[in-house]
């Protein structure tokens, strides 16, 4: 029961991952397993024909029968060849992109799967591990299953030719003796490959432990590659003078790539030894066995041929059969890896209440005895929180690092869920909200925002339909109309050169500028910004804040800033420190008040000009 159970936690994963391939893909897969069969057969119509042609020349048979026999077989393998080759092809369109269909099922999960997932290292390794595969875990799930069919039609192919033999019944000469014989040899071979299987398990658990050292040198050779291959970081090695730091490491990851390679390779070349080893005595067996069977006369000539070619194919079949089962270990921690990443039970409540739909954008949103702690962690870091705001207003948040101000905003956008305590918004629960429709909510803004190697206007409207008139009242916003307008290609323009080389490469401060016309685009009734203006010069920063009443209009405007000076604007700033919010009120009421906010404004108020 125990060895049932192991063998069905190791195919479950496989039948999941041909169950994704075979959707939309059922005619592709049947054409692929018909090729395969053919594949399989078709050397045994010959084997069958040359022991038909030999007997037929001892029994000094006529022209006519011969070339009978001749055109027979060679009008079946005729139609294997045609009927096979078309459904291979029709099989090799359809699945050509099969890696990308792949990452099409796994970029739906990763879009669809709990925010907390996406920071979870080992989460992510369970698809990255798959990527190191050539062509990812469905294709190579693919060609395994092919080399299992074709190997099984074999084997069962030669198996059904060799019945006459085993069952002692040739030309009505055949005796039990000879039968038990033949059973005997067929029984040697069978041990022999056992024994051959669990060598190859053997060997196929050394070349894993190497291939998994292979898997993080290549890793980081990669990780190095993409560093040397890029402007931005070669900025800092050469500031800094770190080629030659870098460039030994290289060697030393190159060098061990080189000795786990060499490792690798003897491996393989025991294995192979052990393999034709195997296969050289199984065909010494077969050639005594059928020659003393000859010898008796209880088969033929022909069909010495016939059922000796039959034993030699069967005993290399079940050889690769073998090895196939001693490296499938492999396949199997793959597709189970991928099996666990698609399976990941979503955590977060999915409620189902409409939002409000309200013309005056006035939401109240209120936090009640909010505590979180990242999965994992057992430290909180919001405690306790209790506050409460109304949509429309102006509000800052500031404090030192690690306050607990980002994962506040995390919170309230519902990239997680508050660990204890609740978050309401117009006295609901925003768990029980429709989560698509709550997103809408908000235009964020975040520290390590990105933007896409897109277009200037895809990335602004986030979308592939722009809005022209829109984008560019955003970016005249945020300060970036003008750079656009003097582009060539204008919101056509792509972001950076990595897909196209007449792309630009904009600075730190213009694509923070770009991102704030992205959160102005949206038009949501509710703009957070997180460090919005981090990247930009003193004089930028002021223009995008003197900009902000106007653009934000009756929508809430909340400000995460190191800048104090940022926030002397806002009618509400909220000082957090270790996951609390310490003081709250407006800048002059707390810069006269003693406490952080002061210290903080004291601090860095000699770097402000008045």
């Amino acid at each position: 029961m125990k060895a049932n159970s192991r063998l069905r936690e190791k195919l479950e994963p496989v039948a999941q991952v041909m169950g994704y391939v075979l959707k939309g893909h059922k005619a592709a897969f049947a054409c692929m397993v018909y090729s395969v069969v053919i594949l399989a057969v078709r050397p045994y119509v010959k084997v069958i024909l040359m022991g038909y042609l030999l007997d037929g020349l001892a029994e000094g048979a006529g022209f006519p029968l011969l070339a009978g026999y001749v055109l027979t077989a060679f009008g079946i393998v005729w139609f294997m060849d045609q009927t096979g080759d078309a459904a291979r092809q029709y099989y090799n369109q359809k699945m050509e992109y099969m890696s990308e269909i792949e990452n099409g099922w796994l970029n739906r999960k990763a879009f669809t799967m709990d925010y907390e997932y996406l920071e979870d290292v080992h989460v992510q390794e369970l698809r990255t591990r798959g990527e190191r595969t050539w062509q990812g875990v469905a294709c190579w799930t693919l060609l395994e299953f092919e080399n299992l069919l074709r190997m099984s039609v074999s084997i069962l192919t030669a198996l059904v030719i060799l019945l006459p033999l085993l069952l002692g019944g040739i030309n009505g000469k055949g005796t039990v003796g000879s039968s038990a014989a033949a059973v005997l040899m067929i029984l040697t071979i069978v041990i022999m490959m056992v024994f051959n299987y669990f060598k190859s398990v053997e060997y196929g658990k050394k070349s894993q432990e190497i291939f998994d050292h292979m898997g993080e040198m290549g890793n980081k050779e990669r990780y190095y590659q993409d560093i040397l291959a890029t402007a931005e970081s070669q900025k800092d090695l050469r500031s800094f003078g770190q080629q030659e730091a870098i460039l030994r490491d290289l060697r030393k990851t190159f060098d061990k790539y080189r000795i786990l390679s060499k490792d690798y390779g003897k491996v393989l070349t025991k294995k192979l030894v052990w393999d034709r080893t195997i296969s050289d005595l199984s065909a010494l067996i077969i050639y005594l066995f059928t020659g003393i069977q000859a010898v008796l006369g209880i088969i033929t000539i022909g069909q010495v041929v016939t059922y000796a070619s039959s034993i030699i194919s069967l005993s290399s079949q079940v050889v690769l059969l073998a090895t196939w089962l001693g490296n499938a270990e492999r396949l199997f921690m793959l597709c189970g890896d991928q099996k666990k990443f698609m399976d990941l039970e979503k955590r977060k409540y999915e409620g189902k209440i409409p939002l409000e739909k309200r013309r005056d954008n006035k939401f109240k949103v209120q936090f009640e005895h909010v505590s979180f702690r990242y999965p994992g962690t057992d430290r909180d870091i919001i405690k306790d929180l209790n506050l409460e705001f109304t949509i429309g207003e102006r509000m800052a948040i500031v404090g030192k690092n690690g306050s607990g101000k980002t994962t506040f905003i995390k919170l309230l956008c519902r990239l997680y869920d508050v660990t204890e305590g609740c978050i309401k918004v117009n006295d609901v629960d925003i768990r029980k909200y429709d989560y698509i429709e709550y997103c809408k909510l908000f235009s964020v803004v975040f520290q390590d925002f990105h933007m896409f190697a897109i277009s200037v206007g895809e990335n602004v409207a986030s979308s592939v339909e722009v809005d022209e008139k829109k984008a560019l009242d955003a970016l005249d916003k945020a300060g970036m109309g003008g750079r656009i307008r003097e582009l060539p290609q204008g919101l056509s323009t792509y972001v950076g050169t990595d897909f196209r080389p007449f792309g630009v490469n904009f600075s730190g401060g213009e694509k923070q500028k770009l991102a704030i016309a992205r959160a102005i685009y949206k038009n949501a009734p509710f703009i957070i910004m997180d460090e919005p203006t981090a990247a930009l010069d003193p004089e930028s920063e002021c223009d995008v804040y003197a900009g902000f009443d106007h653009m934000v209009g009756n929508k809430t405007a909340l400000y995460i800033s190191h800048r104090l000076a940022s926030c002397r604007f806002c009618q509400d700033i909220l000082v957090f420190d270790k996951g609390k919010v310490i003081q709250r009120g407006s800048h002059e009421e707390l810069e006269h008040r003693e406490g952080l906010y002061r210290e903080l404004w004291n601090a860095q108020a000699k770097y402000y000009e008045n």
